[in-house]
């Protein structure tokens, strides 16, 4: 969006619409940029003609292209003193070098950072300090935020995606939507997993008493939660490297799901109680972390983004006698849950059948091998009433 004209709201505006905001509806173009003009108010100003775009006058469902002008008349003055933005607080020098060190990954259309441990991706009820905060520090040259696109939990580390178009977010969101996106965690979990790899499909709902906070198992009224993991390495019993996918995007769901199968991840006391800690040298932080992201840029190009371990969890992987390099497993063709359970069934099918013709051909082998019945004799040949031939035989062809 860039202004043509005069910045006050109470004379006659204008805008040149801009290439991110190609293609969309005027009314959307409002509530981007001009979030405090409501829908009513926009409507109004397009049946008494005072909207326009290029001179032409304008209705909320149009479709406008980069390069319009748009003609935006005085904005009353309740509407602008009762919906009045609340300014963000300035960030400090020392806030702004944080922020910036966080990015792992910067384009056109998007940031990848690689959020610590500790920091929430939103605010939240005394959560003063979060990442949507410090969004002002990673504009760069763009005149606008960039967009958070997903979250994570306070305490998970890694991969968080930004969009620094509209565009770029509503291409992001769809991926994510549409399970297209690849998102790769790695935990550590109490004890070891009896099957090295499997799929986790079990229904989550908001526990009833917990104001929301925390997700429970239900397999009445929950909603569909599916996750993937493989076991990447084993200490003894005592521990295992797992690396996780989630297929569905519930809140809490790979903590609830390892919790569940009873190896909940170490650190997380919410759902594994006091046996998610470790004895000994052991962080007693949370032991999540999202080490990749695999999603398709809206370039048509795939950004494929790793973000290093945080110092607690590297420890750990040290501490058990892990090693780090070891820990990104390939990354194999997309699989929907079932497919692989109905592998498995096929494969367990073919092996019975194998092994009930291995047994046929036991058996078949016995009765060759029992002693045979007496020979019957032996029916003369030739025609009823011939002799006998005495003479010699006759020789054999060749």
């Amino acid at each position: 969006m860039s202004r043509n004209k005069s910045t006050d709201p109470a004379t006659v505006r204008q805008f040149t619409v801009a290439a991110d905001d190609d293609g969309i509806r005027l009314d959307r173009w409002f509530k981007r940029h001009m979030p405090e003009v409501s829908f009513a108010t926009v409507s109004r100003w397009a049946r008494t003609g005072q909207l326009r775009v290029d001179g032409t006058r304008a209705a909320p469902g149009d479709r406008i292209e980069q390069g319009q002008v748009l003609r935006i008349p005085p904005l009353d003055p309740v509407v602008k003193a009762g919906k009045a933005a609340r300014p963000r607080p300035v960030l400090s020098e020392d806030q702004i070098a944080f922020a910036e060190s966080l990015v792992i990954h910067r384009d056109a259309q998007a940031l990848v950072i690689n959020k610590p441990p500790g920091l929430a991706t939103q605010g939240g009820t005394k959560t003063h300090e979060h990442v949507d905060g410090l969004l002002d520090a990673l504009m760069f040259e763009r005149d606008d935020r960039p967009k958070l696109v997903h979250r994570l939990d306070k305490d998970t580390s890694g991969v968080l995606l930004l969009a620094r178009t509209s565009r770029a977010a509503a291409h992001f969101a769809k991926a994510f939507s549409s399970r297209t996106a690849r998102k790769i965690y790695w935990a550590i979990v109490l004890d070891v997993p009896s099957v090295s790899e499997g799929f986790i499909d079990l229904p989550l709902a908001k526990q009833p008493g917990s104001g929301g906070e925390k997700m429970h198992v239900d397999k009445e009224e929950g909603m569909p939660a599916r996750t993937r993991y493989r076991v990447i390495e084993r200490a003894g019993n005592r521990a295992a490297w797992v690396e996780l996918q989630p297929f569905t995007g519930r809140t809490h769901q790979l903590r609830v799901h390892m919790a569940a199968i009873g190896h909940p991840i170490i650190g997380d006391g919410k759902y594994g109680g006091k046996d998610a800690f470790l004895s000994g040298s052991i962080s007693r932080k949370m032991h999540l972390h999202a080490r990749r992201l695999r999603i398709d840029h809206p370039d048509g190009s795939p950004l494929d983004v790793k973000a290093d371990l945080p110092a607690h969890f590297a420890e750990t992987l040290a501490s058990l006698g892990f090693e780090e390099s070891e820990g990104d497993l390939p990354l194999e063709a997309d699989v929907k849950p079932g497919i692989a359970e109905k592998k498995a069934a096929e494969k367990r099918a073919a092996t019975a059948h194998a092994k009930d013709l291995r047994k046929a051909r036991r058996g078949e082998r016995r009765s060759r091998s029992a002693p045979s019945r007496p020979a019957k004799a032996a029916k003369p040949r030739g025609k009823p009433g011939a002799k006998p031939r005495t003479g010699p035989s006759r020789p054999k062809r060749g």
